[in-house]
């Protein structure tokens, strides 16, 4: 005989679980303990149930395969919300095992008592609670089968009488799903598509993370349509490197030539991307738009041509019917990446610290860092410089993202992780102990927020628990960044967004890390050099300059105003 918990234990290392994230106690105390005597999943105990969700969640969308994490009864499930809820967003196949009170204790308001199956509900692609052995294997293969068909998060929830429970004699091996096999699109679909190509003068490619197989097949499609391609964030790591097409982001972190390729376009076309900012969509320039999920076609920017199937299958397809003799000009293609060249040359000129000539560079000049603080473009352009070449990076949500995507560059074999569609706090640090965990002997390089790091401090001991040589790049401008642009290019003065931070470096020696704190420009190489060669767990705490400003691609006169105006009263207000 064996139990509920050893058969769900044994299941999941079968499928290929080497690790579980969590926090142990009462309901799951029959899992862990079956976690305890098969050696081939790691139980990795984390001080937050959150950081042990995005750590799972980074797993997950790092490799494709199925990642687990744990909270017991009551608070420790709810913890784990957070970082499902980034899960959810990513389409990261997560499976989430809750604790829960006793059988005959269920819808009597016990002592921690929560009903996980309504919890749950908004975030999971399935959620069950298991009320009898008998119910299994099948509540099993259900949730892992829908996180792995649907992508996304499967709640099982596991009373504490249950778990311990034995399954009846002869009781079958649970059987789980493969991926379900990428499809091209309909054949008219490709048509109509491939006709409206063909008809376009000048087109624009806006890529996301759909395409990240289909490399080889995008890069053939920009060639064939001389077309400039606007990047996602998450399309970065596979498409950004030996890419002569390439132009950068939109949005919030783009720049001037990849709003000049979408607007000027007369074409776009979208390839497994997801982009939400509607505002930074050309308007009335009609588009196809190729992805995976149906749902998606259009809801970002109204769509002429939708195409559902397999990114890198379609447009192989969409290829083949294009006429073999196109002789569009190129001219869109080498004027957006000159603008493009010109951008990166500005950007990489802030390193050091220029003169601007923009509305609100102009302002910036006045007021920037009087303290001569480390610029935290400098930052990240000096672990740029000194990282593997397959090193895996993480990112805070706010400012860290932007050094990240406009100074760290994805050659080789690297990666990168972040909240990227839920946009939370606090998750560069937990996702990076989730790829750590993956491969200890892979450079992972944490880009941290001061106001981040600080909100999940205590797992950074988890990182020495567990001998995950992660390397945590805080950036510690004592501020809450993104909130505090914000609310000046609104006009507002800086308002609670400022943080009375510990010497980190000192926190982080406390709880066995090495650590640095930089707080000189001349220091900063030779710091990063020591952190990315030394093989554990290392804490840079790089004091930056709290009043860099990161411009977006297209600057109102309203926010260059706002921004002015906000100085105004802030440089008022202190005297």
């Amino acid at each position: 005989m064996t139990t509920v918990a050893r058969m769900i234990v044994d299941a999941l290392a079968t499928q290929g679980v080497r690790q579980v994230w969590g926090v142990v106690g009462d309901a799951l105390n029959p899992v862990t303990d079956a976690i305890r005597t098969d050696d081939r999943i790691e139980w990795i105990g984390v001080r937050h149930e959150e950081a042990g969700a995005f750590a799972a969640s980074a797993q997950a969308q790092l490799t494709q395969d199925l990642a687990v994490c744990m909270g017991t009864v009551g608070p420790g499930a709810i913890h784990l919300l957070n970082g499902l809820y980034d899960a959810k967003k990513s389409h990261a196949p997560v499976l989430a095992i809750t604790g829960q009170v006793p059988l005959e204790e269920l819808g009597t308001d016990f002592f921690q008592e929560v009903d996980n199956d309504l919890l749950f509900r908004d975030v999971s692609v399935f959620c069950r609670t298991v009320t009898s052995p008998d119910q299994m294997p099948a509540l099993l293969e259900q949730a892992v089968n829908a996180a792995i068909t649907r992508r996304g998060v499967a709640v099982l929830t596991l009373p504490g009488d249950v778990g311990s429970k034995d399954l009846p004699d002869g009781v079958r091996t649970p059987t789980f799903v493969r991926p379900p096999q990428p499809q091209v699109a309909p054949a008219d679909q490709v048509a109509d598509a491939a006709s409206a190509i063909a008809q376009a003068d000048k087109v624009t490619l806006l890529v996301g993370c759909g395409a990240l197989d289909a490399r080889d097949d995008v890069l053939a499609l920009a060639d064939r349509l001389k077309a400039p391609m606007v990047l996602s964030l998450k399309a970065k790591p596979v498409l950004e490197h030996d890419n002569p097409y390439q132009v950068g982001q939109s949005g919030l972190i783009g720049n001037r030539a990849a709003a000049k390729a979408l607007h000027e376009a007369d074409l776009l076309v979208m390839v497994g991307t997801d982009f939400p900012y509607r505002e930074f969509y050309p308007k009335g320039t009609p588009a196809v738009q190729i992805d995976v999920r149906g749902e998606h076609i259009g809801r970002r920017h109204p769509i002429a041509h939708p195409v559902v199937g397999d990114a890198g299958r379609t447009v192989r397809a969409i290829l083949a019917a294009l006429p073999q003799k196109d002789k569009r000009s190129d001219k869109h293609l080498r004027k957006c990446v000159s603008e493009y060249e010109d951008w990166v040359k500005d950007q990489r000129s802030l390193i050091r610290g220029p003169g601007r000539t923009s509305v609100v560079g102009r302002v910036r000049q006045v007021f920037e860092n009087p303290h001569r603080r480390i610029r935290p473009e400098l930052l990240a352009a000096t672990v740029d410089e000194y990282a593997a070449d397959d090193a895996v990076f993480t990112s805070d949500t706010g400012m860290s993202t932007v050094w990240l995507s406009r100074f760290v560059t994805m050659r080789g074999t690297r990666r990168m992780v972040g909240s990227y569609n839920l946009g939370s706090m606090a998750n560069a640090m937990p996702q990076a102990l989730g790829a750590s965990a993956l491969d200890r002997s892979r450079q992972v390089i944490a880009f941290c927020g001061d106001g981040g790091l600080m909100m999940l401090l205590g797992d950074l001991r988890t990182a020495v628990t567990f001998n995950l040589p992660v390397v945590f790049v805080v950036f510690d401008n004592g501020r809450l960044g993104m909130v505090k642009l914000e609310q000046e290019q609104g006009g507002l003065p800086e308002f609670g967004t400022e943080l009375d931070n510990p010497d980190l470096a000192a926190v982080a020696t406390s709880l066995g890390l090495q650590a640095e704190r930089v707080t000189e420009e001349s220091e900063l190489a030779g710091a990063v050099q020591r952190a990315v060669a030394s093989g554990s767990p290392y804490l840079l705490d790089v004091v930056t300059n709290p009043d860099e400003v990161a411009v977006p691609a297209q600057v109102t006169l309203s926010q260059g105003w706002g921004f002015a105006i906000a100085k105004s009263k802030e440089m008022l207000e202190s005297r």
